[in-house]
């Protein structure tokens, strides 16, 4: 009870500070603005942890999804700024007609539903048939990454349709507002903000559910769960989509931050990236998803405005420094520092029942 009072204290002390960025930024807009889409790639960073750090499956193709629903969101805001005139890029590419792939996307509703449906959709359907696949560990990294860079591809090279290399560019308006305007900022990070609890929230619940125990059993001993009787393809799948959802979502909401999404966004290297956060924040804690994404992004902005020619190195060195010093990552590593304070040590023989009823908890049949 202790531990779970401390936990959400914790959390909603983050969570206040974050809340109180726009009044310590009131005169920095750029600041601001970059924060908020620091709090997007945290959101991504959560589902991430929610898949690798209790299901065990490296996914190395966020990126993709992120940018499946920043594509979709792009898509609407373009055709609101272009108005009756078609999106420049096509006109560049001789196009006289709206392809019809984009027709749908002129409506908000369409377009916010397909924002979190299609990255969901193609999550599902790629796990199901790995999962089904029994596709797993470094295999099954290394099909999430080639899936992104097929994607990727596919992007670059149908300029008519996405605009290609360049992706779609100059949203200045959002739903009739200006979307460089300070006071529509303020708001959109505050919605940001309200998107990531929600996330976190969402997958917290999951994670206390009788899904989760079968994902956490799934990671540990998938042939056991098998066995008696549960179906770790219809687990895994469920919460890979879900991931992949979250990531649409705040693809969606970078976009409208940022006012540019592109195919680089979706390459090999932004999920790379989005693996680092998690790793950094620890995984397995969900909370580290948020101060990782944070501090990593702070970290890169800071270094790379005050070295620009060295900023990689120092970034990758110190990367690597706190990977080797905290194996668990930042708040895993304050996690176990205060559980072994505040626990005295147990025998093995007191330990052994624990461990043995925790795993029936896992596996329970109803």
């Amino acid at each position: 009870m202790k531990k779970s009072i401390t936990y959400w204290f914790v959390f909603w002390v983050i969570i206040g500070g974050l809340a109180a960025a726009p009044l310590y930024f009131a005169d920095n807009s750029f600041r601001l603005n970059l924060m908020g889409k620091f709090l997007c790639f945290a959101i991504v960073a959560i589902g991430l942890d929610l898949i690798w750090g209790y299901g065990g499956m490296l996914s190395l193709g966020q990126g993709l999804f992120f940018s499946l629903g920043g594509y979709a969101m792009a898509m609407h805001l373009k055709l609101q700024n272009s108005g009756t005139s078609l999106p420049d890029f096509m006109v560049w590419s001789g196009l006289d007609k709206l392809p019809r792939i984009w027709e749908p996307f002129s409506s908000a509703p369409f377009a916010l539903a397909m924002v979190v449906l299609a990255p969901t959709v193609v999550g599902f359907v790629i796990g199901f048939f790995m999962f089904r696949s029994r596709v797993h560990g470094v295999y099954f990294s290394i099909i999430t990454q080639a899936m992104t860079l097929i994607f990727s591809l596919l992007f670059i090279g149908q300029q008519p349709i996405t605009g290609g290399t360049n992706g779609i560019t100059d949203l200045q308006t959002v739903f009739g507002f200006v979307r460089a305007d300070e006071t529509f900022l303020r708001v959109m990070y505050l919605v940001t903000l309200g998107v990531l609890i929600l996330s976190y929230l969402l997958c917290h619940r999951v994670i206390n559910s009788r899904l989760g125990r079968l994902l956490v059993a799934t990671r540990d001993d998938e042939s056991r769960v098998r066995f008696l009787g549960h179906n770790p393809v219809v687990v895994k799948t469920l919460v890979f989509a879900l991931s992949a959802g979250l990531a649409g979502l705040a693809g969606a909401l970078y976009v409208i931050q940022d006012g540019i999404i592109s195919p680089s966004q979706m390459g090999v290297r932004p999920s790379i990236e989005m693996v680092i956060w998690t790793a950094v924040g620890g995984r397995g804690t969900l909370l580290g998803g948020i101060v990782g994404a944070l501090s990593i992004g702070w970290a890169k902005s800071l270094i790379s405005a005050n070295y620009p020619e060295v900023w990689e190195v120092i970034f990758g060195l110190l990367f690597l420094t706190i990977v080797l010093l905290l194996p668990k990552g930042i708040v895993g590593t304050i996690r176990d520092s205060f559980s072994g304070l505040r626990k005295p040590a147990k025998t093995e023989t007191a330990a052994a029942p624990e461990t043995a009823e925790t795993k029936k908890e896992l596996l329970a049949v109803d």
